[in-house]
């Protein structure tokens, strides 16, 4: 028998993800977006499904499994990607204000990134090496 190894670009902590299960019982499914703005656009930006639109330029990096029955995607915007390539990026949560479009907002925590260089791998299922 053959093991099969699945890598994934995007990860979450549990508590980001405690916080995103009390989120989508109170705002229903959610996304994610990373842009490469300033200000609220360099924060990771949590939307209800379908009140952010994802434009053909933005690149899927993953779903994220938080045990609800839809996973969470996860998109980047694709000039902020090529800088991002070879980054594998977690999903937290830190208290603090929470940007402005994003859901967390009123809850005192805002979900930031935390990341890592792809391994080597990582880097070969991806095709970047």
């Amino acid at each position: 028998m053959t093991e099969t190894t699945t890598f994934s670009r995007v990860a979450v902590t549990d508590a980001a993800a405690s916080l995103l299960r009390d989120l989508t019982a109170q705002h229903g499914p959610l996304m994610f977006h990373q842009s490469g703005g300033c200000c609220d656009g360099s924060a990771p930006m949590c939307y209800p499904v379908g009140m952010f639109l994802i434009g053909p330029s933005d690149v899927h990096l993953g779903a994220l499994q938080v045990g609800l029955d839809d996973p969470i995607d996860v998109h980047i915007s694709e000039a902020q990607f090529e800088y991002w390539k070879y980054t594998h990026i977690t999903i937290d949560v830190v208290p603090g204000r929470g940007a402005g479009f994003s859901v967390e907002g009123p809850t005192g925590n805002r979900f930031i990134i935390r990341s890592r260089m792809l391994d080597d791998a990582e880097l070969e299922a991806f095709g970047l090496r």
